[in-house]
């Protein structure tokens, strides 16, 4: 008998902390709620890090079924990070490419 491994998909950014609850509500509404939607998506969070110089890390984190089901979400480039349009109001630092891991445990 074998265990499925799910994948995990992250992406990092960093937003001024003073915008921070405003862009997660909107990350919220947007990325977190199309990765919620996309078949073969086991389950996303997000998480927040001040890092005490006035600007907020933010991580995306999800899981997935299988590196092709991250296809319906991010398209055939599943390394590239999928940006929605008020990012650019937001965003002080993004990461452009995401990282993908297997879970092990």
């Amino acid at each position: 008998m074998s265990e499925q491994r799910a994948v995990v998909r992250m992406w990092t950014g960093a937003v001024r902390t003073a915008d921070r609850d405003v862009y997660v509500d909107y990350i919220e509404r947007t990325g977190m709620a199309e990765y919620r939607s996309t078949p073969g998506n086991l389950d996303a969070w997000m998480l927040t890090r001040d890092r005490g110089d006035g600007t907020t890390e933010i991580t995306t984190v999800s899981r997935w079924e299988s590196l092709d089901s991250i296809k319906g979400f991010a398209g055939d480039d599943i390394e590239r990070a999928v940006f929605y349009p008020e990012d650019d109001r937001y965003l002080v630092e993004r990461d452009e490419r995401v990282r993908h891991y297997e879970q092990r445990g």
